[in-house]
């Protein structure tokens, strides 16, 4: 895998070498838009609303709206005027509690891998965050673009995690709670059995995506048998509104009793499965 980025953590008068990795990935199934008669691929075409002609990119410019209909336009050089230098440099702003961290804020995670001649230095500001339980906040420009960022100590290593500014989270305030209710005793009981019946250990091998491993099924067997048509999906039934909690809730212990035994006994085969050879030869395929 190739390093995203490279340059140096900045901690006070230490500077310590590293590159950025991609902690993450999604494979998405990528789809193109085709003429249902010939299968022949469509284009896009970049169309002017006022006339309906297509325009060429050397007449295309930048704008923003700042009234219905109203726009200014940017230019090359304005983006440049108010363009914040591209460093190679995270500089550690300040210390603060992770705890502290409204985790809504944390975005994308990157490896920090430490370079030749910073092992030193990397491991002692590894440890001591691990040990105060802090992270370090940083301002980075990526790809042209500045980020608010944590290093965080994690797995014997240090990651980079983009974080949202602060005005990018919605107000709580505007999320509306239900009316509180009152709930008997009994109820309350039952709803943490339930909840004790449903905890086990972290296992995030026995989570996967049910949706696109069922998307490459389809699309494998229509590879295989053409396009035929295909039955009708059943739809699943409503759940219908709770009357007796109290009942719903036993039958819900039980029945979680049973998911968690047959969900850890089946964790082993379905993620060997997973990583069977299927997927790579369907993305290969459909690209």
């Amino acid at each position: 895998m190739r390093a995203i980025w490279k340059g140096a953590i900045s901690f006070g008068l230490v500077s310590i070498p590293i590159s950025l990795f991609p902690a993450t990935r999604r494979e998405e199934l990528k789809f193109r838009l085709l003429r249902s008669s010939d299968l022949s691929p469509v284009n896009y075409k970049r169309v002017a609303e006022a006339d309906g002609k297509e325009v060429p990119w050397d007449k295309i410019v930048k704008g923003y709206e700042y009234e219905k209909g109203k726009f200014v336009v940017i230019k090359e050089e304005d983006f440049s005027r108010v363009d914040v230098e591209a460093t190679q440099t995270v500089d550690i702003l300040n210390v603060v509690k992770l705890a502290d961290i409204n985790p809504l804020l944390f975005s994308k995670p990157y490896f920090m891998q430490v370079e030749r001649g910073g092992e030193k230095a990397y491991a002692l500001l590894q440890e001591s965050l691990e040990s105060s339980g802090k992270v370090g906040i940083s301002k980075v420009v990526i790809k042209e673009r500045q980020h608010l960022a944590a290093i965080k100590p994690q797995h014997g290593g240090l990651m980079l995690e983009l974080m949202r500014f602060p005005d990018e989270i919605v107000d709580s305030d505007e999320f509306k709670p239900p009316q509180a209710r009152a709930t008997s005793a009994q109820e309350k009981r039952m709803a943490a059995q339930l909840i004790e019946s449903m905890s086990v250990k972290w296992n995030p091998e026995a989570y996967h995506d049910d949706y696109r491993e069922a998307l490459q099924a389809l699309i494998e067997k229509k590879i295989k048998k053409g396009e035929e048509d295909l039955p009708a999906p059943k739809k699943a039934k409503r759940p219908t509104q709770a009357i007796d909690l109290v009942s719903v809730l036993q039958q819900s212990i039980q029945h979680a009793a049973k998911g968690r035994n047959g969900m850890q006994q089946a964790t082993p085969l379905a993620a060997k499965k997973r990583r069977g050879g299927m997927t790579r030869h369907v993305t290969h395929r459909i690209r």
